[in-house]
């Protein structure tokens, strides 16, 4: 990736120069924003931040892709390796990045980490097979069960999960590490019993199981999940409500984190700006971009579940609009 901006951007110069008068384009700039599973709410976020970037492009001259991920460490340590602009992640992953804890623990704190703005809630959602029987999470022990991909905030927050109620892999009889878009089609097929996944609502990727074979919600309660709700800063009980998927009329009870943007203090002003902008310009547009989206509001974004410092590109922008001293 660093290779491919260092010989457009050189192609830009020398276009530059040899001709005085060449149109913007020729110094269009490129940005990257890592996301998730091409069926999970990240993608299509990133998506629609990308859409009102490159709506404006003629202005700022900056193109926004999208790029599918592995997900929340992947994006943050991307970042970090510089091949990334911006990017998704859980506001548990942010915290530990941070502080160099939990699965940051070897790699030691990143203090170059940036917040952007928070996006939507992600409840922890645990599904299981019909055939299953399964009415709790205890229900799991001795059972095929996806723990998520490594390289997800899905699998750290599964981890901590497990930790929490004095639970190891080994007491699954089958953990399987399939990324986001494979395990509604292994649940439906027979091939694992349960799957848990930290995701915005409502989401393609719980909607297709509950739809296809009938996959039931499963609620994350009891005293362990009150201690780690009461221990750590960046997570919420949530309850998702009945009827929000085919098949599944009662509430379920759990708890979960917030999706935030983040970048690195090396990520340009200009190009964070141009990102913060172009979404809250066009905030309307944005929150009916995806239904995870449609109760977002300005005031929670630029703080809720953000423990990095604002990117100095997002703070000229809020500090702009009055919404920061």
């Amino acid at each position: 990736m660093k290779n491919i901006s260092l010989r457009l951007s050189t192609l830009a110069a020398a276009t530059a120069l040899m001709v005085p008068m060449a149109p913007a384009q020729a110094q269009q700039k490129f940005m990257t924003i890592g996301t998730g599973g091409v069926t999970g709410v990240y993608y299509a976020a990133g998506g629609a931040i990308c859409r009102l970037v490159n709506k404006d492009r003629a202005k700022h001259g900056i193109r926004c892709s999208v790029e599918s991920t592995g997900g929340s460490v992947f994006n943050v340590n991307t970042i970090k390796a510089g091949e990334l602009d911006l990017g998704f992640t859980q506001s548990d992953v942010q915290f530990n990045s941070l502080k160099g804890v939990g699965q940051f623990k070897d790699a030691g704190a990143y203090g170059d980490l940036r917040a952007v703005f928070a996006v939507h809630p992600e409840p922890f959602t645990v599904v299981a097979r019909k055939e299953a029987n399964i009415t709790k999470f205890e229900d799991f022990k001795g059972k095929r069960f996806n723990v998520g991909n490594p390289g997800s905030g899905t699998r750290s927050s599964m981890e901590e999960l497990l930790s929490a109620m004095g639970w190891k892999m080994g007491d699954f009889s089958l953990a399987s590490e399939l990324k986001a878009d494979e395990h509604g089609p292994a649940l439906c097929d027979g091939k694992i019993d349960g799957f848990y996944y930290a995701v915005g609502h409502p989401s393609a990727n719980i909607q297709d199981p509950t739809t296809s074979c009938g996959a039931k919600l499963v609620s994350i309660t009891g005293p362990a999940i009150d201690k780690l709700v009461a221990d750590k800063p960046y997570y919420a009980k949530v309850t998702l409500p009945g009827g929000l998927y085919p098949n599944n009329p009662q509430p379920t009870n759990t708890y979960g984190v917030i999706a935030t943007v983040v970048a690195s203090s090396k990520t340009p002003t200009d190009t964070v700006y141009a990102v913060v902008k172009s979404v809250f310009e066009n905030f309307d547009e944005f929150k009916k971009l995806h239904p995870a989206l449609a109760n977002l509001n300005p005031e929670n974004m630029i703080k809720d579940g953000l423990s990095a410092p604002l990117h100095e590109g997002a703070v000229k922008y809020y500090k702009e609009k009055g919404w920061m001293k």
